[in-house]
C-alpha cells in the first residue's frame, strides 16, 4: 500500500495542477472518484493487465464504465497512465487529489462514530458544533457502530475525540489496574 502511494503521488499531483490551473478542481474530483471505482473493480483489473487490449481501448473501457465525459487534459492524462501501467493506482490517486484539493480548499475530513444513527438536524448541528470547535470547515461522515454502547468518536486528521460510553469504560478500566 505504501509502495502504491508513492507511485500514485507524482500522478496525483500533475491531476491536481492541471485542475488547478484549468480551475476545474471540482470536475477532476468527479473524474477521478468515477475513474477509481472502475478501476477497483476486479473485471477491470483483469481488463488493465491484459496485454491483447490497446491503450485506446483501455481508455474508452475506463470512461464509459465510469460514465464519463473527458477533456483533451483528461484523455491525456488517462492514456498516460494506462501506457505507464499505472491504471490499478486510481485509487490512491484520487485519495492524494482529494487530500491537495481539500488543502486549498481549506476543508478537513471528520470522521464520526455513533452508537446509534443521528438524523439530519443532529448531524448539522454536530457539524457546526466541530468547526466552531477546530475553527475549520469540515466534511463531516458518520458512521454507526453500536459497540460503542453510547455517544460518539470523531477523529479529525490525527486528532481524535472518544466520548463514547466504551471509550470512557475503557479509560477507567486503565486506571484501575494502575
Amino acid at each position: 500500500m505504501a509502495e502504491n502511494l508513492t507511485l500514485a503521488r507524482p500522478y496525483a499531483e500533475a491531476a491536481f495542477a492541471l485542475a488547478r490551473d484549468s480551475h476545474s478542481l471540482a470536475s477532476w474530483a468527479s473524474l477521478l472518484d468515477g475513474l477509481a471505482t472502475v478501476a477497483a473493480d476486479g473485471a477491470v483489473l483483469e481488463c488493465i493487465a491484459n496485454p491483447r487490449l490497446l491503450g485506446s481501448q483501455l481508455v474508452q473501457l475506463l470512461t464509459e464504465t465510469a460514465g464519463v465525459t473527458l477533456t483533451p487534459e483528461q484523455h491525456n492524462f488517462v492514456a498516460l497512465l494506462i501506457e505507464n501501467n499505472r491504471a490499478e493506482l486510481l485509487p490512491e490517486i484520487r485519495s492524494l487529489f482529494v487530500v491537495r484539493k481539500n488543502e486549498v480548499e481549506g476543508i478537513q475530513d471528520a470522521f464520526v462514530t455513533s452508537a446509534f444513527a443521528l438524523d439530519d438536524a443532529a448531524q448539522k448541528q454536530l457539524a457546526s458544533d466541530l468547526e466552531s470547535r477546530f475553527g475549520r470547515r469540515l466534511r463531516v461522515s458518520v458512521a454507526v457502530d453500536q459497540s460503542l454502547i453510547g455517544g460518539i468518536r470523531v477523529a479529525i486528521g490525527d486528532e481524535v475525540i472518544d466520548a463514547s460510553v466504551r471509550g470512557k469504560l475503557a479509560t477507567m478500566a486503565a486506571a484501575l489496574k494502575n
